[in-house]
């Protein structure tokens, strides 16, 4: 019998790519998002089926969850895609966009994950994958709402590994670096709010911090392509792989300077590398 992944946030990046994977490799593909009617693409292959899913509503998660489960019968592997970023100073979010980030971020992956996982326990096998991000490692400058989800998912994933193991259960976190998707472009960046201190300072930040992730990239001499994520992916749901797995030689790079040095001497390697000299 064929095997079945259920996907969040298909409609564009690493969840498209990893909806055209799974497909590649012989999977039915419940390929789920927001708007599905604005899907070209996913909705012309065989063996995938593009659904309606807003993983901040309960009803929106339980039908499709339903809807993929009367069309495939089963799924045995899931993957929380959907997610956005944010850069801001804490006090430029308002109250309202922290509060969406983390329905996102947060509550939506655990909300499909409890909707998913009581069929996985019947049929005793199944796959979560939580993508994550490397700021789920390691707090960085305008980034501290959109860490804190990260940070969030990554300790999920890490006891829901231990927690689900004796079912069958294999959950795991992918957490990517900078890569050339959808995914800045959707960002919720509020480099406006807040007094005129705060704005000036998080944005010549926000321009230093930009300069400082593309000259990571050029120096690790290899180009960002999504379709490792997906790649990645596919190897954490099929393969024996560690719970926590990261994604590009940016994210290598930190991941390496994270072990090799005490905690302060990393965050005061930051410090020098992410924030102005003047």
């Amino acid at each position: 019998m064929e095997k079945t992944v259920l996907i969040t946030g298909c409609s564009s990046g690493f969840g498209k790519l990893a909806a055209k994977k799974f497909q590649s490799e012989g999977w039915n593909v419940i390929a789920t998002m927001r708007s599905p009617e604005k899907e070209t693409e996913l909705n012309k292959l065989d063996n995938i089926f593009v659904t309606a899913l807003d993983v901040t509503s309960n009803e929106s998660v339980k039908k499709a969850v339903s809807d993929g489960l009367d069309k495939f019968g089963k799924i045995d592997a899931l993957v929380n895609n959907a997610g956005y970023g944010g850069h801001s100073f804490l006090e430029q979010f308002t109250e309202e966009q922290i509060y969406a980030m983390f329905e996102t971020n947060v509550f939506g992956v655990m909300r499909v994950c409890r909707e998913v996982l009581p069929h996985m326990r019947k049929q005793k096998s199944g796959s979560v994958i939580n993508i994550t991000s490397m700021a789920g490692y390691m707090g960085l400058t305008l980034t501290s709402t959109y860490s804190a989800t990260k940070w969030a998912v990554e300790g999920l994933t890490e006891s829901m590994a231990m927690e689900y193991k004796p079912f069958g259960i294999n959950v795991k976190a992918i957490a990517p670096g900078a890569f050339g998707t959808n995914f800045v472009a959707s960002s919720d960046n509020n480099f406006e709010g807040g007094d005129d201190e705060i704005q000036t300072a998080s944005a010549k930040i926000g321009a230093h911090f930009m300069t400082v992730v593309q000259q990571m990239q050029e120096q690790s001499g290899q180009v960002a392509d999504p379709q490792e994520v997906a790649d990645k992916i596919y190897e954490c749901v099929t393969e024996d792989m560690p719970v926590h797995n990261i994604v590009g030689a940016d994210a290598e790079m930190l991941k390496g300077m994270i072990d090799s040095m005490p905690r302060q001497q990393f965050i005061d390697t930051l410090d020098e590398m992410l924030l102005p000299k003047d």
